[in-house]
């Protein structure tokens, strides 16, 4: 018999290093546990669906392939097949970091927590994604949009009301889901965000145009059975998802060609019409609430007429 290598391998590692309390093995049981910290850490139900969602993608190919679902048994090259077979199958590089920043979560959890021992598994980086050209609605778009929105009717002005606050504010869907009619301080021009990415909460100013709508649609709205802004005709809050659709059913009844009708290019709209108006990259960035300057920066890179203004005057040309 050959003597055994005194150095303990990754998953003798794991057994030395998991208290009695921490014997969690199967991938389920571990998921479970995750999400339920997650919970209890108050993250958003947005997130807790995101890595549902994504976290049963990973789960889902692991069986595919016939693979262990113990978690000792998952490997770094099993996430690097994964990205391969992703890309093999043309998802979109975005839709990969997707998958990828659930999966390094929980395995960062799961090495945090001593349910693992070896690291390096929860090292995962994205792929670089070339920037593409960030989609915005043109004005005339913008008038066909807003203009085919029904105000004869009741919820022609509330979908109208809400293309209106994605435009003006650029908050995200998540966001103006949020909003409560005690969060809209039309004395004082503002709108009290709560339901926020990051959880820091914020105001975002509104002018003369957005209040009277506002005054408008909350004349119309009345009374509810819910304190959310945005109601159905039955007086219930308006989910997620079904405002996430009116952009696109006015898209579609507006003939707009060329262009995602979304909300997020409202929001990309509104910081790029801000550049162009002259805004600064701190007033926009706390109007959005990015954490970083990141995306603000990528805007104004995008979007500012500075430079071509600039060069009107020192254009090597002009003196030819």
């Amino acid at each position: 018999m050959s003597r055994r290598n005194n150095e303990l391998n990754g998953r003798e590692l794991d057994t030395v290093s998991r208290s009695v309390s921490k014997q969690v093995t199967s991938f389920d049981e571990a998921f479970k546990a995750f999400l339920k910290d997650a919970e209890r850490r108050g993250l958003r139900e947005f997130t807790l669906i995101f890595y549902r969602k994504e976290l049963n993608s990973f789960r889902r190919y692991l069986e595919m392939r016939d693979h262990s679902l113990l978690i000792h048994d998952i490997t770094r090259k099993d996430i690097d097949t994964f990205v391969v077979d992703m890309q093999a199958d043309n998802r979109k590089t975005t839709t990969i970091n997707s998958r990828l920043r659930a999966v390094r979560a929980f395995f960062n959890w799961l090495v945090d927590n001593k349910y693992l021992a070896d690291g390096e598994i929860a090292k995962i980086s994205l792929l670089k994604d070339r920037k593409n050209n960030i989609e915005t609605f043109t004005v005339k778009q913008l008038h066909a949009l807003l203009n085919a929105t029904d105000k004869r009717t009741f919820t022609g002005q509330r979908d109208y009301t809400f293309l209106l606050l994605l435009l003006e504010t650029g908050i995200r869907l998540n966001e103006a889901t949020g909003i409560l009619v005690e969060d809209v301080k039309l004395s004082e021009g503002l709108i009290f965000i709560r339901n926020t990415k990051n959880h820091y909460h914020r105001y975002v100013p509104i002018q003369a145009k957005m209040k009277e709508q506002i005054r408008r649609y909350l004349r119309l709205r009345g009374t509810a059975e819910t304190d959310a802004l945005f109601v159905t005709l039955d007086g219930t809050a308006m989910t997620r998802s079904t405002l996430q659709k009116i952009v696109g059913k006015y898209g579609n009844l507006a003939d707009i060609k060329g262009v995602r009708c979304s909300p997020h290019t409202l929001r990309h709209t509104f910081a790029k019409m801000s550049v162009m108006n002259g805004a600064g990259i701190f007033e926009l960035q706390k109007i959005l609430g990015h954490s970083t300057m990141e995306m603000v920066k990528t805007y104004v890179n995008l979007f500012s007429t500075e430079v071509h203004d600039k060069h009107r005057e020192f254009s090597p040309l002009n003196n030819l």
